[in-house]
């Protein structure tokens, strides 16, 4: 069973002069939950070679890989999942390709989304963009900064793991646990940290404290 407190999403373009792999590391050795493989400012084959030395790590610790939007990447890395947006492949085709074990996610930011997507049979969702964020360039206006009531109206319309995303950092993430959220997905809060294995323990605090 996953935990889902503590969820990194990567991306080397908010990692300053750390590799994503040395920022997988870190996250790992403070303690971080789930890696998401995103790396969406880089051609196909770097990712997959980012995304090699990626699974290596979270295999050796034990730590669920998912991959952001690409199939065929989650494939050739053996990842044990991947995370959908709304333009992606559906739900079943993901679950057809990579098997029943493997974990699938989606984006959500509306409460008949949430429940069209766990009818088609997702293991979690992204919830977002709970605050605002500088991280992603590709959400419509009106799903931006969807703030925490409308994330605790979709989490009392499912009844699979809810993780918020977008803007969150240890200053409010108790908010997202509070209104009732499993876990917690930042890219910069982790990555751009001086510390990221601090910043990983600091996260994973607050939301067991907010719990």
């Amino acid at each position: 069973m996953t935990d889902w407190d503590v969820y990194l999403v990567t991306q080397s373009s908010l990692s300053g002069e750390r590799s994503t792999p040395e920022v997988v590391q870190r996250a790992i050795d403070g303690g971080v939950d789930v890696v998401q493989l995103r790396e969406k400012d880089v051609a196909a084959r770097e990712r997959y070679e980012i995304g090699q030395e990626v699974r290596e790590l979270t295999r050796e610790a034990g730590v669920p890989l998912i991959v952001n939007d690409r199939l065929d990447l989650a494939l050739a890395l053996d990842a044990d999942g991947v995370h959908l947006g709304e333009t992606d492949l559906p739900v079943a085709v993901a679950r057809d390709l990579l098997g029943e074990a493997a974990i699938v996610g989606r984006s959500v930011s509306f409460v008949e989304d949430a429940r069209a997507a766990e009818r088609a049979g997702v293991d979690y969702l992204g919830v977002g963009a709970i605050y605002a964020t500088g991280s992603k360039d590709d959400i419509d206006d009106d799903e931006y900064a969807i703030g925490t009531d409308r994330l605790a109206d979709i989490v009392a319309a499912v009844d699979i793991p809810v993780v918020g995303i977008g803007g969150v950092t240890s200053e409010n993430a108790a908010r997202v646990i509070e209104a009732g959220a499993d876990g917690v997905a930042v890219i910069t809060e982790i990555t751009g940290a001086d510390d990221p294995a601090a910043a990983t323990r600091t996260l994973a605090r607050v939301v067991a404290e907010a719990r």
